[in-house]
């Protein structure tokens, strides 16, 4: 599932017109290269959500087979549902598997195949990097045995994930953030996590935007 219901404030005004997960990153758009590298890791079917300027969003897309995929469109109410409501709005097109969740705003060189082909224990597991400057202090911890814990050093999850729809059971339709859902989880040592180095960004305001562009570039 890509996430791409999100309204890119602090990228505004360059979001007003176009949604954020069609701002180009070297040459495509960001949800372009997140499809490509899907395909290219053996994902064929994936869930989109949409709500602000989602219908460019789906023009730009289509079904998906220009990219190799078969996309399922899931539409939000204005103002979208944050990331937990979201994925619960759209549980009835993800199935009763594990599926991979990606946040459509964010460059990343993950190698996503070796999420699917990785055994799920417990409810979730989460790619985590180093923090950024935006966000020095980090989101969890990992403990011996790779469980996602409160505590320090902590490390900024990076909006990639590999999901059990049974995380979500039981939660209430609505507007909902992902955080609480994997405190809960975490509580229960229902999470394990990794610390991923490679190439990520957060395309979250005009400066990190530059930014990514430049090293995309060079």
């Amino acid at each position: 599932m890509i996430l791409a219901a999100g309204r890119g404030e602090r990228l505004r005004p360059l979001t007003d017109r176009t949604p954020k997960p069609l701002i180009e990153v070297g040459g495509k758009p960001l949800i372009a290269h997140h499809l490509e590298r899907l395909a290219g890791a053996g994902f064929d079917q994936v869930v989109v959500n949409l709500a602000w300027l989602g219908e460019q969003i789906e023009q730009a897309l289509g079904d998906g087979s220009s990219f190799g995929v078969d996309i399922a469109y899931s539409r939000e109410p204005a103002g979208a549902l944050e990331t937990a409501g979201g994925i619960i709005h759209a549980l009835p097109l993800l199935g009763n598997q594990p599926f991979l969740m990606i946040s459509a705003d964010v460059f990343c060189d993950y190698p996503l195949d070796r999420l699917r082909s990785r055994p799920l224990q417990g409810l979730g597991h989460l790619v985590l990097v180093e923090n950024p400057a935006h966000h020095e202090q980090g989101d969890f911890a990992l403990d011996a045995q790779s469980r996602l814990v409160n505590g320090a050093p902590a490390f900024t999850f990076s909006g990639l994930a590999l999901l059990h729809p049974a995380l979500f059971h039981g939660l209430a339709p609505g507007r909902l953030a992902l955080r609480p859902v994997f405190e809960q989880a975490m509580e229960n040592e229902s999470l394990t996590g990794e610390l991923y180095q490679g190439i990520w960004s957060d395309v979250g305001t005009a400066d990190r935007l530059a930014a990514i562009r430049r090293q995309i570039a060079t």
